[in-house]
């Protein structure tokens, strides 16, 4: 149950039609000779409390306490629409809702529906900061998960990256190399061939050496050595004189009775003392 306190202002504007239905005589006193006009404000409470019934029943009670101004604004409507009101000449002026308040029992419900509702929103609230907390928590977790597996990744490509390059210069290098033992393998091939060449060219040096010897040596295959001895006369040595001469005594012992040589003319004829 709840009770609504407000006011409403209204004026008769036909009083005709209101002095038919109701009594307002009054006496030389200034008094209503009858209770009619009280009966004219239970008419309007009437009105007013089938109005706010009609807008209860459709709300709840905590909708109703929450929604001053609908209420006002609907109880203002239906008053100004009533039958029974325009049949009594009367215009309202305005409607005014002070307050609406529920009865002891229900107001006690309503307040531990409250505090239960306000307990709620504040355990909500608590899951919901912690909810958020476990949230960004989680966030920042996958987020530190997901730089670490990038920063993998990364160290991933820049090892593939380093053994790519490896690969590459020990391919270089065994390419160099093969060209520098193709290289070596050419100058030794080019080597062996210019020794053959050198190796022939002495060859036919020396077979041109001997041809040219043999054809001297052709013209004096038969002068007498005597005969080649003087002509070489001039530049010989003496001692190869001494020499040709002694084997000139030897060749004709027979004919040579005593011949002495002491060891003083050896010396002498050695020594270049004796001109021959």
């Amino acid at each position: 149950m709840i009770t609504v306190q407000g006011q409403i202002t209204y004026y008769i504007k036909e009083p005709l039609k209101i002095n038919e239905q109701l009594d307002f005589t009054v006496n030389k006193y200034q008094q209503y000779v009858s209770d009619d006009y009280e009966k004219l404000t239970q008419r309007m409470i009437n009105e007013a409390q089938t109005s706010i019934s009609s807008f209860a029943h459709k709300e709840s009670v905590t909708s109703i306490l929450s929604r001053t101004g609908e209420l006002e604004g609907g109880l203002n409507r239906s008053l100004q629409n009533s039958q029974i009101i325009n049949n009594l000449g009367i215009e309202i002026m305005s409607v005014s809702v002070l307050s609406i308040k529920a009865d002891p029992e229900m107001q006690r419900a309503l307040e531990a529906k409250t505090r239960e509702a306000l307990q709620k929103d504040a355990d909500q609230a608590i899951y919901d900061r912690r909810n958020f907390a476990v949230e960004q928590e989680r966030k920042i977790k996958e987020s530190e998960l997901n730089t670490e597996i990038a920063i993998e990744h990364k160290q991933k490509q820049i090892v593939e990256k380093k053994m790519e390059t490896d690969l590459t210069k020990q391919d270089n290098k065994s390419r160099l190399r093969k060209i520098e033992m193709e290289s070596n393998l050419v100058l030794e091939e080019l080597n062996e061939q210019l020794v053959k060449v050198k190796a022939m060219n002495i060859k036919h040096e020396a077979d041109a050496q001997g041809y040219k010897l043999e054809a001297e040596m052709k013209a004096f295959k038969d002068v007498d050595w005597k005969v080649l001895t003087a002509l070489n006369q001039q530049e010989q040595d003496p001692k190869n004189t001494i020499a040709l001469a002694f084997r000139e005594l030897a060749s004709n012992e027979t004919k040579i009775g005593n011949l002495n040589i002491s060891p003083d003319l050896i010396s002498s004829l050695l020594t270049n003392e004796v001109n021959v």
